[in-house]
């Protein structure tokens, strides 16, 4: 094996903090460390084949442990040319600016799903985390799942593409906390807890209206006991009383 220039550089694993590494990852990065860097130098791999041939040596839960990093509420996730995130924990969402400065939420994302400027034809393209929330991004060259993850994107483009569609505002909003309630919430007793730490902007954002107004039917909804708004930003859908709702 020939000696490895030291100006030859390829991405390696990063972990959020090494204290917290158990030895089983460390073990974990030195052999993705050693077979990254020889397909990159040796076999002449582009820097994305070579972490795409690594993930097939390892175990898909050892990649994913070993690349996985951690963000904090409100902090961005990079939007990458050559590579999506999956979520582990928590949940994100999409949005773009329009040219007057307003910004629209394109999706909202957890567990499971896969996200990324590759998956979209929007820009400007971000990604903010709406939690605090794991992510492990995943090399295009390595995957052959692009038309399911793009299916997925698909059907929440559609399924909002619905709740926007009503005339107005409290309807939107109603039909808005049960997609939620569906795709996010959590059963508290016989009620659903939307635990995702939304901001009036937020829905504002979401629904392509103005936070005094969100404010204003959230109220309506809470003196109607549909729902019950908690601290930080949680609410807590009363099952009995919201889905019979007159729209």
């Amino acid at each position: 094996m020939g000696a490895i220039a030291p100006t030859e550089r390829f991405p390696t694993p990063i972990f959020s903090s090494c204290h917290s590494v158990s030895p089983f990852l460390i073990k974990c990065k030195v052999l993705a460390t050693f077979v990254a860097t020889w397909l990159y130098t040796t076999v002449n791999l582009s820097a994305c084949g070579a972490l795409a041939m690594t993930e097939a040596v390892l175990s898909s839960s050892a990649v994913e442990l070993l690349y996985r990093q951690k963000f904090s509420l409100r902090s961005p996730l990079p939007a990458r040319q050559h590579s999506v995130w999956k979520i582990e924990v928590g949940v994100v969402r999409t949005f773009t600016i329009l040219e007057d400065g307003m910004a629209i939420t394109t999706g909202l994302w957890g567990p499971g799903d896969v996200i990324g400027r590759r998956l979209s034809t929007v820009e400007p393209y971000h990604i903010e985390c709406l939690t605090p929330v794991e992510a492990s991004p995943i090399f295009l060259e390595s995957s052959q799942l692009l038309g399911e993850w793009l299916m997925a994107h698909l059907q929440q483009a559609e399924a909002l593409m619905v709740i926007r569609s009503y005339r107005r505002v409290d309807t939107m909003l109603i039909k808005l906390l049960g997609w939620l309630a569906k795709r996010f919430g959590r059963a508290v007793e016989a009620d659903s807890l939307i635990d995702l730490r939304l901001t009036h902007q937020d829905f504002a954002e979401l629904l392509g209206t103005t936070r005094v107004t969100v404010t204003r039917i959230l109220g309506q909804f809470e003196e109607q006991g549909l729902i019950q708004r908690l601290s930080l930003h949680r609410i807590l859908l009363r099952e009995r009383d919201f889905w019979h709702y007159e729209i």
